[in-house]
């Protein structure tokens, strides 16, 4: 395996590689083939970029004929076929089912450059400059974006710089789960001598990915929308990670109930691990002037065209989502029991998450890179997250057969099992 020029010239700063040192080069599904022709089951996903799997073959044929048919790659802003189909699926198959009425802003094709985008967004339509994020939140590493993510890795890459521009409250159970942290929010709200300025607008990760796969409870969703309502504040649901199917649901905000003022999405948007990312915002919320938020590749056009596929493939019913919810539950069984079983060995551990969206703590990174590492030479990728890297965490493909699964589980349970 040939691996010296890769080690040589690219930089530092790279990480999956270190975890995960084979050179790839086949995916299909839930399986990855490294050089040597070993094959390993994906629980990573990129990251949750692609969560129709690897190269799924009806996207895929969405792609290669609009290539074949020599149609616009890059048009900018400019209107292009690919784009009118894509919001045609995306009101179609997505919004008017749904009720929700949303103009979409195409920034530039990442998680981070649409997080930019809502909260500068938030800023011009409300006026206001504050804005409300919550401890382990995740929300892109661009400096408006980290100034709204709280994991100190990130933010002391600034070189010292000052991010500026949020204020940062307890997540729902920070505090124990006895505290309803959005009582400290509230207080802060009606006390003129609290420090807070108001703010423009609230962004939160219903589950949040980086942070540990830490779901918000559907009631403390509804209270917070209820308070940003009561104060003018726009509610900003960052749904890069956990959005287009992750948690059972095509937004993960659908659990609660409730109606963002804006929406982000990003990651397995175009559903093929093609850049592309949207802002949904109210209509009456649209306050930019002609190229006051742009970026060059914020018309792409190949991820609109397999954005399109994936929408009308996986989202004109609800047999997707009823499969994830099964598979979540399968999933979340499984990490339950290597959570007791880590329990008997004297080790405190959890499982928790939403869909295919699930973690299992252990406690420390040391012990989850130990589980990880055991496992990824047992032909299972899996990553970890959380503020000390403790969880180690599911982000399969939606579309993984059960055979894939549960291999992977049982390859999980043995890499435990095998360390502890």
């Amino acid at each position: 395996m040939q691996t010296q020029i890769l080690e040589r010239m690219e930089s530092e700063v790279r990480t999956y590689s270190r975890s995960f040192p084979v050179v790839f080069t086949k995916a299909q599904g839930a399986r990855l083939t490294a050089e040597d022709g070993k094959q390993y089951i994906d629980f990573l996903a990129g990251a949750g970029t692609l969560n129709y799997g690897h190269n799924n073959p009806k996207i895929k044929q969405a792609l290669l004929d609009y290539l074949a048919s020599d149609g616009i790659v890059h048009g900018l802003d400019m209107w292009t076929e690919a784009k009118r189909d894509y919001l045609e699926a995306l009101e179609e198959v997505i919004l008017k089912p749904r009720g929700l009425d949303y103009k979409v802003h195409l920034p530039g094709p990442t998680g981070t450059n649409a997080v930019e985008a809502a909260i500068r967004l938030a800023r011009v339509a409300t006026g206001r400059h504050n804005i409300i994020s919550f401890t382990n939140g995740f929300h892109g590493v661009t400096m408006g974006a980290l100034a709204t993510t709280g994991n100190r890795k990130f933010r002391e890459a600034t070189g010292g710089i000052p991010t500026q521009g949020a204020a940062f409250l307890p997540f729902d159970g920070y505090m124990g789960e006895a505290v309803d942290t959005l009582d400290y929010f509230e207080k802060l709200l009606g006390d003129n001598s609290s420090g807070l300025d108001l703010p423009a607008a609230v962004i939160v990760e219903t589950v949040q990915g980086e942070g540990g796969i830490n779901p918000a409870g559907l009631d403390w969703l509804k209270r917070l929308e209820k308070i940003c309502r009561e104060h003018q504040i726009l509610l900003i649901v960052d749904d890069i990670q956990a959005g287009c199917g992750r948690t059972g649901k095509f937004f993960s905000f659908e659990h609660a109930g409730i109606t963002p003022d804006i929406v982000t999405n990003s990651k397995s948007l175009s559903g093929y691990g093609l850049p592309f990312a949207h802002v949904l915002m109210r209509p009456e919320l649209d306050k930019w002037k002609p190229g006051q938020y742009n970026g060059t590749f914020r018309g792409f056009s190949l991820a609109m065209v397999t954005a399109a596929a994936a929408l009308r493939t996986y989202w004109s019913d609800d047999k997707l989502e009823r499969d994830v919810q099964r598979k979540g539950r399968i999933v979340a069984e499984r990490f339950q029991q290597l959570a007791d079983y880590l329990g008997e060995k004297g080790i405190t551990a959890s499982e928790r998450g939403r869909g295919l969206m699930r973690a299992l703590d252990v406690g420390s990174g040391e012990r989850a890179d130990k589980i990880t590492a055991e496992a990824f030479q047992r032909g299972l990728v899996i990553e970890t997250s959380g503020h000390d890297g403790q969880a180690v965490k599911c982000l399969c493909p939606l579309t993984i057969g059960d055979e894939d699964l549960l291999e992977a589980l049982d390859i999980l349970e043995a890499s435990v099992k095998a360390v502890f």
